[in-house]
């Protein structure tokens, strides 16, 4: 199952790299939870489909074009580890900005039912149970 779950992911970041930013909604638990550390905007945990796509909607909204691609997948069971590479342009500012960080996409019964948002290689790593 856990090389299913690593093509799930990247199909979810080959639509999302086409401005498909429900992709991989359909996976959604229904208790599925996003967790953002604290080292990002909004950090918190977001329960329910509904409050991830709310939280999503917001994310995007100040931006003028955004692309989100998965640099790196990495099988960790029912976890992937994705190294992620952001892109946007601010639509206030016009400012061009690009950020790395890293996704956890857990999966239970081919439902994806938690995803987190990690700055460091490292700690991403451990949070899925794998070495540098």
């Amino acid at each position: 199952m856990s090389q299913e779950n690593v093509e799930m992911v990247r199909g979810i970041f080959e639509r999302r790299s086409q401005g498909d930013f429900r992709a991989g909604t359909d996976l959604f638990d229904p208790h599925v939870v996003l967790v953002l550390r604290p080292e990002f905007p909004d950090s918190g945990a977001y329960l329910g489909p509904e409050a991830v796509a709310a939280y999503t909607r917001g994310f995007l909204e100040p931006w003028t074009h955004i692309t989100i691609e998965a640099d790196e997948l990495l099988d960790a069971g029912d976890t992937v580890v994705v190294a992620v590479r952001q892109r946007g342009v601010g639509g206030a500012s016009g400012v061009q900005t690009e950020l790395r960080y890293f996704q956890l996409f857990t999966f239970r019964g081919g439902k994806l039912i938690r995803l987190e948002s990690i700055r460091k290689r490292g700690e991403a790593l451990e949070a899925a149970g794998l070495r540098e």
